[in-house]
C-alpha cells in the first residue's frame, strides 16, 4: 500500500471550490493517491470515516467548517485505528483552525499531509465530543442564530454584527462550575471550555489554550451590572474586556445551569441542565504546522484575523 494516500472528505458545499479541485490536482501530480467524498446529510461524515479506514486510509482530509472537522475528528478517535487528520479549513469562521496556525487556502493546508502527525485532546460532554471549544451565554445564542446568508455576505464579521445588533436582548444566565480544587458561581455573560482559544468567529475565550496538555481552559465572563451596561462599548473598542474574565485549566468540571444559559459544541447546541465537561487526552492525531500555538512548547503566539 502507498505511504502517500489519503482521503478527503469534503463538506457538499464545497463540491464545485475550484481551489480545493486544483489543490488535489496538484497533490495527485506530486504522487499522492488522493481520494474525495462529498458530504450530503447528517452521517455521512461518520460513514465516510467508516468506509476510509476499512479501505486501509491511514491519513484522512476534513474539508469544511468547524462543524464537519469537529464531526470527522469525532469518527477518527471512535475507532481505535491508528489513522491521522488534515484540516482543510472550509468554513467562515474555522476557529480551531486559525488558533492552530493551519493554512486556510486548500493548497497550503494539503501540504501539512507531509508534516508529522502530533497527538492533541479533545473535550467531551457526555457521549459528544468537541475538538475545538464548548461555549455558552449570550455568544452561544448569537452563533446559534447568525444566519447563513449573512454568513455568506459578510463572512466572520458576520458574528459580531449579528451580537451588535441584538444587544437590546443582552442579559446575563446563573450558573454553577464545579472542578478540582475549583468552584464558581454566580451570574454570567460568556463562557469557554476550550480545547482551542477561540469560537463565534474569531472571539478569543481561552488565550493561552493548548490542545495537547490533557486539560481544559475555563474562561468565565462574570456579569455585574457595570459589565452589561458597558459591554458594547467594550467589544467595539478591544479594550479592558479581557481583564474581567475568570479562568482556570481543569480535567474536567462539572456545569449546572439554569434557563438563559445557552451552550454549544463548536457551534452545535447542547441540551441539558447538568453537563460534564472533560479532556480526552491524546484521542486524535492530527497534522498542525510545527510551530502550532495550540502545542506545548511553541513560543508562536497567534492574533487571529
Amino acid at each position: 500500500m502507498s505511504e502517500r494516500k489519503a482521503l478527503l472528505i469534503l463538506h457538499g458545499k464545497q463540491a464545485l471550490n475550484e481551489a480545493v479541485r486544483n489543490a488535489v490536482e496538484e497533490k495527485r501530480q506530486q504522487g499522492w493517491d488522493l481520494a474525495v467524498r462529498v458530504t450530503w446529510e447528517a452521517g455521512d461524515a461518520q460513514r465516510l470515516v467508516d468506509e476510509a479506514l476499512d479501505a486501509g486510509y491511514v491519513q484522512i482530509i476534513a474539508g469544511g467548517g468547524d462543524g464537519t472537522l469537529r464531526d470527522i475528528a469525532e469518527a477518527i478517535a471512535n475507532h481505535s485505528a491508528d489513522a491521522s487528520l488534515v484540516l482543510m479549513p472550509l468554513g467562515t469562521a474555522n476557529d480551531f483552525a486559525r488558533a492552530a496556525g493551519v493554512p486556510l487556502e486548500p493548497g497550503p493546508a494539503l501540504e501539512l499531509l507531509d508534516a508529522p502527525a502530533s497527538a492533541i485532546d479533545l473535550g467531551e460532554a457526555g457521549s459528544q465530543v468537541f475538538l475545538n471549544m464548548a461555549t455558552g451565554g449570550f455568544g452561544s445564542q448569537v452563533t446559534a442564530n447568525t444566519s447563513e446568508d449573512l454568513k455568506k455576505v459578510l463572512g466572520g464579521a458576520a458574528y459580531l454584527f449579528t451580537g451588535l445588533s441584538r444587544f437590546s436582548e443582552l442579559h446575563a444566565a446563573y450558573g454553577e462550575l464545579q472542578g478540582p480544587d475549583f468552584h464558581w458561581s454566580g451570574e454570567l455573560l460568556a463562557l469557554g471550555i476550550g480545547n482551542g482559544r477561540q469560537a463565534g468567529g474569531g472571539h478569543v475565550l481561552c488565550p493561552e489554550a493548548l490542545a495537547d496538555d490533557g486539560l481544559l481552559d475555563i474562561s468565565i465572563l462574570p456579569a455585574p451590572q457595570e459589565v452589561v451596561g458597558t459591554l458594547k462599548n467594550l467589544l467595539a473598542d478591544g479594550f479592558g474586556l479581557d481583564n474581567m474574565f475568570v479562568r482556570a485549566r481543569l480535567p474536567w468540571v462539572e456545569i449546572k445551569v439554569s434557563e438563559g444559559l445557552y451552550i454549544n459544541l463548536d457551534g452545535e447546541p447542547l441540551e441539558g441542565d447538568n453537563l460534564r465537561f472533560a479532556a480526552r487526552p491524546a484521542a486524535l492525531r492530527v497534522h498542525l504546522p510545527a510551530n502550532s500555538p495550540l502545542l506545548t512548547g511553541s513560543t508562536i503566539v497567534n492574533h487571529p484575523d
